[in-house]
């Protein structure tokens, strides 16, 4: 329990920025899932615009602090990585 106003504050200024945290990791994560889906599927199309739209998220996210600049570097290498070179389809 908060002592004072200011206490009071800024554990409302924290709930909030969980709260946005918690949205952005959420919409990151589901970006990347479906970057990996579309490579899996083999699609290079679908695979290459998903990849753009993961890679915005993740620097989005360091952006506002929600991750760390060198994980979203890591973040965004691997999966670059990972589109460049397709896991090999079954047959």
């Amino acid at each position: 329990m908060a002592n004072t106003r200011s206490a009071e504050k800024q554990n409302r200024k924290a709930q909030k920025n969980r709260l946005r945290n918690a949205h952005v990791l959420s919409t990151l994560r589901t970006s990347v899932r479906k970057f990996r889906e579309a490579a899996a599927s083999g699609d290079a199309q679908k695979s290459k615009q998903e990849l753009a739209a993961a890679v915005r998220q993740i620097a989005k996210a360091a952006s506002k602090g929600v991750i760390h600049q060198g994980q979203a570097a890591r973040r965004i290498a691997r999966l670059t990585k990972a589109a460049s070179n397709p896991a090999p389809r079954p047959q």
